[in-house]
């Protein structure tokens, strides 16, 4: 389960990770990685959200 954000200020860069449960592999294919591209894309910009850099591997991101 997510916890909640300990301050949350306009503005202020976030460090955000996702993880698999378990450390289980999130991404099996490459396919995959271009859905989870493209949804990024797509919901930062309806968010107005600036992604200053990500790193996708197997089982986290």
């Amino acid at each position: 389960m997510a916890r909640l954000p300990r301050l949350n200020l306009a503005g202020i860069p976030q460090h955000v990770v996702q993880r698999g449960n378990n450390r289980q592999a999130s991404f099996f294919a490459e396919q995959d990685y271009t859905v989870y591209l493209d949804k990024l894309k797509y919901y930062a910009k309806k968010y107005q959200v600036n992604v200053h850099a990500f790193v996708l591997m197997t089982n986290h991101v």
